[in-house]
């Protein structure tokens, strides 16, 4: 029996269709200026070439605070300030600056927000989510159709030692590039997609390369407030062409603050832990020899996952040391009935983001009435029961060649909280003054 679910589609793009009869195929010269062969010839875009890390000393080097300084600031000048532009120029379906948001009274801190411009009244079409491997579709929406002024830089290894930016750079069609473009329906301030490859069409599935490219991202933003995420098919993924999400928001996210106990280290030094006392079971990787070693680890556990099938969400978070992986089942127990009415109606489906803590709510009654036991209630429909937990771990640990340590224990040495917490004054501050920097440079 293939499980399918009623689903109102998320609006990446301007240029996304939804009509079931469009085909994509668009002749030369079709108008959009996109960023296929029909639109390419001639067109240019930023590019920023990052250095390669390959050894990684300590931890200054991992989050990338004494390299040479770069040609420009990626973050604020570039991701933002070119984020910002595309705002002033009204690509934006909605001012998401505007949405209301606060942190849910608690301890876990969880973060709502109001985002009614995401509800909106579209067909619903069918998603299937038995299936975390689905072959492209080159007759649906994928990112090749964005527009190229939703495209904001390209973002490649280097060829040297060094950082470049070339503000004006031919897109190179032969070579694929990786671009970062905007989300017209953002979560958040600065919210853009990160697209490995993206004229090479790649189903939305991990491998090294594509994680390895999204924890460098994390590494030249250099700033723990802007993370990473990645859905997966079955997880509330919406497009079946690869890439990665990320926004700012200035305030730590709940699962941030869990406590973690050490489960296991690799050979090369990473460090695999359970995230404890949190609505959703799920492990945090850090450390390593380097970052591709980091890299690795994470894409042969989410190799696996897609190879067993299951479900699964990644956050990317302080600036590329930590990375949680999250397997899930909420679409599953959806489609088979399992989910109660009172949270179907909230139509919030429960991503990369709520689950790391930032409840995106679209109604103004369940943002009114927030509240910490309602959102543990829809997290903990989002988890795997410990006993399958369990038996997934042993699956990931397996692939990796990893081996359960017999000597954890709750409540001993290995019990960690993160390193530093700012107190929840400064966070309920933060989100006052707004979840964005006053002033961004361009």
């Amino acid at each position: 029996m293939m499980l399918r679910i009623k689903r109102v589609p998320t609006v990446v793009s301007n240029f996304q269709k939804e009509e079931v009869g469009e085909s994509g195929q668009f002749g030369a010269g079709c108008g959009r200026n996109c960023i296929r062969h029909c639109c390419l010839p001639g067109s240019k875009l930023p590019l920023y070439a990052f250095k390669r890390l390959n050894k990684v000393d300590n931890e200054k080097d991992l989050v990338g605070l004494e390299k040479k300084e770069a040609p420009v600031e990626f973050l604020d000048s570039l991701l933002l300030g070119e984020w910002e532009d595309r705002m002033q120029k009204g690509l934006f379906r909605y001012d998401v600056t505007a949405c209301e948001t606060k942190v849910i009274p608690g301890k876990y801190g969880f973060i709502a927000q109001l985002n009614e411009g995401r509800h909106l009244k579209k067909r619903p079409t069918e998603f299937r989510v038995d299936k975390v491997l689905q072959p492209f579709d080159e007759n649906k929406f994928n990112f090749t159709k964005v527009g190229q002024e939703e495209v904001i830089f390209q973002f490649e290894p280097s060829e040297d030692d060094d950082v470049h930016f070339f503000p004006n750079a031919p897109i190179d069609a032969d070579n694929s590039p990786s671009v970062v473009a905007i989300n017209v329906s953002p979560i958040e301030y600065g919210h853009v997609l990160l697209i490995p490859h993206v004229l090479e069409c790649l189903p939305q599935r991990i491998d090294h390369g594509s994680l390895l490219l999204a924890l460098h991202m994390a590494v030249e933003a250099a700033n723990p407030y802007f993370r990473l995420g990645y859905n997966s098919l079955g997880a509330f993924a919406t497009i079946n062409h690869l890439h990665f999400q990320a926004y700012y928001l200035a305030v730590p996210f709940p699962i941030e603050k869990a406590p973690t106990k050490k489960v296991t280290s690799t050979r090369n030094g990473v460090k695999i832990s359970d995230v404890l006392n949190y609505p959703v079971r799920c492990l945090v990787f850090e450390g390593g020899e380097s970052i591709e070693n980091l890299s690795n680890v994470i894409s042969d556990c989410c190799i696996c996952l897609q190879e067993n099938n299951i479900p699964f969400n990644v956050l990317i978070a302080d600036s590329g040391r930590r990375v949680f992986l999250f397997p899930q089942c909420y679409a599953e127990k959806q489609a088979l009935g399992e989910v109660s009415a009172e949270l179907l109606d909230t139509q919030v489906n429960p991503a990369v983001w709520e689950i790391s803590g930032h409840m995106v709510l679209k109604r103004k009654e369940d943002y009114e009435g927030a509240s910490e036991e309602n959102a543990y209630k829809l997290l903990a429909e989002v988890s795997l029961s410990k006993e399958r937990f369990q038996e997934v771990k042993t699956l990931m640990f397996e692939a990796i060649g990893s081996i359960i340590s017999e000597t954890e224990r709750v409540g001993d040495s290995l019990l960690e909280k993160p390193d530093i917490i700012p107190p929840q004054e400064d966070v309920e501050d933060a989100l006052n003054k707004g979840s964005h920097p006053a002033l961004v440079p361009v």
